[in-house]
């Protein structure tokens, strides 16, 4: 699977969060690839508002090419931050033509469906192939492998089997 083009989004507004530590680590356990693109939302800034910002340009790009994108926020409200819906909304429907994956933390087991219920319809808008349910995992249990573990048992064959499947432009390897 080195070949796949695998991009890790993070909402957090505070960089190299939690929330991107958790994502990275979802995106290497469902495909082994430890050189994904690593959007780490913060550290854009004002660009997120200026729709001619150049590097925000280029990175919805990339995002846009990737063939797996780990898209994860914090639980704000109930919700995803607006530092990810200002960047989401700079996509097209069937822009993201990869799998997808949303992934969510929160403080409490009270929002575990926020990323079925928030995170989830904003993606199916913008018709993204999400195959597996939204992950979610309390702040606290971030860096403990266990806290995925069932749903990796269920998400990394899913996703696998797609990933095998994404048709390729020609010239890249499958």
């Amino acid at each position: 699977m080195s070949a796949l083009r695998t991009a890790v989004v993070v909402g957090n507004p505070k960089p190299a969060s939690r929330t991107l530590e958790a994502a990275s680590y979802v995106a290497r356990r469902l495909t082994g690839d430890v050189d994904a693109l690593v959007v780490d939302l913060a550290t854009l800034g004002a660009g997120l508002l200026d729709w001619s910002d150049p590097e925000v340009g280029r990175v919805v790009e990339e995002v846009a090419a990737a063939d797996l994108v780990v898209v994860a926020s914090p639980t704000y409200k109930g919700s995803i931050t607006g530092l990810l819906k200002l960047f989401l909304d700079r996509f097209a429907p069937g822009d993201l033509t990869g799998v997808v994956v949303p992934l969510m933390l929160g403080g409490g087991p009270g929002h575990a469906l926020a990323p079925e219920l928030a995170l989830r319809p904003v993606l199916a808008e913008l018709r993204a192939l999400v195959p597996v349910r939204g992950l979610y995992v309390l702040d606290r249990q971030h860096d403990d492998p266990a806290a995925y573990d069932a749903w990796l048992d269920e998400a990394v064959p899913v996703v696998r089997t797609l990933l095998d499947h994404l048709p390729r432009p020609t010239g890249v390897p499958a």
